[in-house]
């Protein structure tokens, strides 16, 4: 049998090789498919345990008027759990910022106009302990196996990181483990990020955080995943 002209050997190529990029192509997408929401946060919510620790940062832009509390907790956070750091806290409408340690379910902190650490009752201020966010079972990463109605959302690039979004509901009584403060009768919208390792990046929760006092707006940072330190009582 002849050999097909040169031109219609182009078009032939041209051809099988336009088939098989559409095959890869659909069997991508098929394998992003596969990656149900469910198992992205499951997944992240390993990762995230299984580390010793990692840079944390529970934030929020304002409390809203009349309302006592956590504003910021910046620090190391192991899974000892422990927590080393700095928390802001509005106490009577002034800002109180302050180095905390906690550890061992006790709380330290060094109040303003002294050189040693007390132990306080973070309850006190209207805030948790902050080395409890840590915890598997009722800290932050078992919000991820606790939102409900799980929607993913749009990547997002920061830097060389891609970061996928997942929005869902968050039942109060999820929350009240990691805060206390919050109100477990309610719904709290969340938004995760997860980056293309796998690991949480970031959560927002939005919700009645001290009661009727209104909703506030939190924003949770993690990174440098593999922290190590011996945090110990001061």
């Amino acid at each position: 049998m002849p050999a097909p002209p040169p031109r219609v050997r182009r078009l032939l190529t041209a051809l099988t090789v336009a088939v098989l990029l559409a095959s890869t192509a659909a069997c991508s997408d098929s394998n992003k498919e596969a990656a149900k929401p469910g198992e992205a946060l499951a997944s992240a919510k390993k990762q995230f345990d299984d580390t010793s620790g990692v840079q944390l940062k529970l934030t929020t832009k304002a409390l809203p008027d009349g309302v006592d509390g956590l504003v910021d907790a910046t620090g190391v956070a192991t899974h000892a759990p422990a927590f080393k750091g700095d928390v802001e806290l509005l106490v009577n409408g002034l800002s109180l910022k302050v180095p905390v340690v906690a550890v061992d379910g006790l709380v330290f902190a060094q109040l303003p106009f002294t050189t040693k650490y007390a132990e306080i009752d973070p309850a006190a201020y209207d805030a948790p302990d902050p080395a409890q966010l840590m915890r598997a079972a009722t800290g932050i990463s078992s919000w991820l196996t606790a939102a409900t109605d799980v929607k993913k959302g749009d990547d997002i690039r920061e830097g060389d990181t891609i970061l996928t979004s997942y929005s869902g509901t968050l039942p109060g009584e999820a929350v009240v483990g990691a805060i206390p403060s919050a109100d477990k009768s309610a719904d709290f919208p969340v938004t995760f990020r997860i980056a293309d390792n796998g690991q949480l990046q970031s959560v927002e929760v939005s919700g009645p955080f001290y009661g009727k006092g209104g909703d506030v707006d939190y924003t949770v940072t993690l990174s440098d995943y593999g922290t190590d330190e011996d945090i110990t009582r001061p």
